[in-house]
């Protein structure tokens, strides 16, 4: 999926897991199949679960978990990943990498048995994440997620070129100049997920029950946590997920151009290489593009 991305195979993980972990050595491994994009995950005996970043921004992520997850899990009503150990570049693996408990559950695509259900339950834990207390959180980073969608315009014209005669570019376009004409977010910053796709919330017996991958873990606008408003709900439910977090006009427009954002930079760069990735960015896509002209 990238240019300079770093290949993991099983055998790897058992060379990783004997020179540093030993007492999970001996454990059955096997890939995880996912339309991720940044980690190669494994599962390790019935409890546990290795991650292995395959590109280099990734890299950052395992320690950010370490340090914010066991603050915010208290906090909040959806299971977090709990990290059990980080282990460090070796066997010609040059990145750090870690281990996780082993979450139970599939992921939210056409897994959930009632969507309004999952709109109360997903925004109860956003409305959770963002009473916690933001002291101590690193200043967000340059273009990163929650800050004013406008650090994001070249891109996202650029790749809606790209894409050309694949989508409705000019349809893009003007959602996307809707949500860039918006008032801005002039409250507190708040902690944001920043990437609420199906991928990375988890079902059991057809329910939420948990949330994962906090890569883009951040605190900014709070309109970038809208994002499954279109990438997961649809008529009632999305409806039932606004109601729920009290949204209005101004943040519903910012977070459907995050939502936006997210799908037209996401199609063109995996479109001959990661499927999975690009029925989600088609599927977020022209639910925006449905409703671009619809603010309530």
């Amino acid at each position: 999926m990238h240019a300079d991305e770093v290949g993991t195979d099983v055998a790897l993980v058992r060379r990783l897991l004997g020179g540093q972990f030993p007492q999970w050595a001996g454990l059955p491994v096997e890939l995880v199949p996912s339309y991720g994009t940044d980690h190669d995950v494994y599962r390790l005996g019935d409890q546990l679960a290795v991650r292995l970043p395959r590109i280099g921004w990734a890299t950052e992520q395992a320690a950010k978990e370490a340090e914010w997850l066991p603050r915010l899990a208290p906090h909040v009503p959806l299971a977090l990943p709990v990290q059990l150990a980080m282990g460090h570049p070796a066997e010609g693996y040059p990145f750090d990498w870690s281990v996780y408990e082993w979450l139970p559950g599939e992921n939210a695509n056409g897994t959930i048995d009632d969507m309004n259900q999952a709109a109360v339950d997903l925004a109860a834990f956003v409305r959770a994440l963002r009473r916690v207390d933001t002291t101590g959180a690193r200043p967000r980073s340059p273009g990163g997620r929650g800050g004013p969608l406008a650090e994001h315009d070249e891109s996202v014209r650029r790749s809606i070129a790209e894409l050309g005669d694949r989508i409705d570019g000019a349809a893009a376009l003007r959602s996307w100049q809707e949500s860039l004409s918006a008032a801005p977010w002039d409250g507190e910053d708040v902690w944001l997920h920043g990437d609420l796709l199906p991928g990375n919330l988890l079902v059991v017996d057809g329910r939420l029950s948990a949330v994962i991958d906090f890569g883009t873990l951040a605190v900014g606008d709070p309109a970038c946590d809208l994002l499954p408003a279109w990438n997961l709900f649809t008529a009632d439910s999305r409806h039932r997920f606004r109601a729920e977090l009290e949204a209005d006009d101004a943040s519903w427009l910012r977070g459907r151009g995050w939502a936006l954002y997210q799908a037209v930079l996401a199609l063109p760069y995996y479109w001959d290489t990661n499927p999975g990735m690009i029925r989600q960015a088609s599927r977020a896509l022209a639910e925006i593009l449905a409703s671009h002209a619809v603010v309530t």
